[in-house]
């Protein structure tokens, strides 16, 4: 069940970029992708008891996910039986190219606006979603949302602030816009956790991957801690790192907030524990 701390925690979450003294804020964000920064058109493909297949949106399988296979239920005429066979197709490798063609149809999440924040203060983020797609196809889709100023990206803040990196940094800043941005992107993390560089051969991955999602998690924070280490010699001593992540779905928020000890051993929402603060974006069940 999630916690109502979550939803109070939402006020003053992170702002990512630089501060008003022009220093990195040491402010950085995990996100989920599918229904959180945007909602795709993709669908999985489920098989109902007339044999027929039916897609369902990624935003009814967050809440029926548990159910499929498991119990029959309508969904949108349907009584949904379970899986079709590789429902998933259109969110592995296989399904790349529809990946590409997908994203800049894409309507605005509940969490778009903390990507758009993120990204024109060139701050590293994580890409952490169920889906299996190659690790460049994500760097793809966010470049292209970079320079083309999808969602009203200021592509020119991003640069900047790019810019404002590289200098603390030590890095050349003596190259194209597009060039910057890959550089910028090579230092983020992309994580779909389908995909078997990350699950293996496991076939629940996508269906459950809460632990994936908290491990890979756990690989960006080190990854922070790292880049933080490498730049604060160059920043206003004092300041600590801070780490959002954010998801729609119930069961993969319930368990970051488990697995990184979030709560207490009553179940009470722990603001702030370990500097990392969590967004439930999805529809809260109370059921």
């Amino acid at each position: 069940m999630i916690m109502e701390g979550i939803l109070n925690n939402w006020k003053g979450f992170l702002k990512e970029g630089f501060t008003e003294e022009g220093t990195p804020d040491l402010k950085y964000y995990a996100f989920d992708w599918d229904d959180n920064i945007v909602f795709m058109p993709t669908q999985i493909i489920l098989v109902d008891t007339q044999g027929k297949q039916v897609g369902m949106s990624t935003h009814a399988f967050a809440t029926e996910r548990t159910k499929i296979g498991k119990e029959e239920f309508e969904y949108e005429g349907h009584v949904i039986k379970g899986f079709a066979e590789n429902p998933f197709r259109n969110f592995r490798v296989e399904g790349d190219n529809q990946f590409i063609k997908d994203a800049p149809k894409a309507s605005l999440g509940p969490s778009f606006k903390d990507f758009k924040k993120c990204v024109e203060g060139a701050s590293i983020f994580a890409i952490i979603t169920a889906r299996g797609h190659n690790r460049d196809t994500l760097k793809e889709a966010c470049k292209k949302y970079i320079m083309s100023g999808f969602g009203g990206i200021n592509t020119e803040e991003v640069i900047k602030h790019i810019k404002s990196y590289n200098k603390l940094a030590g890095i050349s800043n003596d190259s194209s816009a597009p060039e910057l941005v890959d550089k910028y992107l090579k230092l983020c993390q992309f994580s779909p956790v389908s995909n078997p560089e990350i699950a293996g051969n496991d076939p629940a991955a996508a269906a459950s991957p809460e632990e994936l999602k908290a491990s890979e998690l756990t690989k960006f924070i080190n990854h922070v801690n790292e880049q933080v280490k490498r730049i604060n010699k160059n920043i206003t001593k004092g300041q600590t790192r801070e780490i959002g992540f954010s998801d729609d779905d119930p069961k993969n928020v319930d368990y970051i907030l488990s697995h990184f000890a979030l709560r207490d051993q009553q179940g009470r929402f722990r603001k702030g524990g370990k500097k990392i603060k969590v967004k439930f974006t999805g529809q809260q069940n109370n059921g």
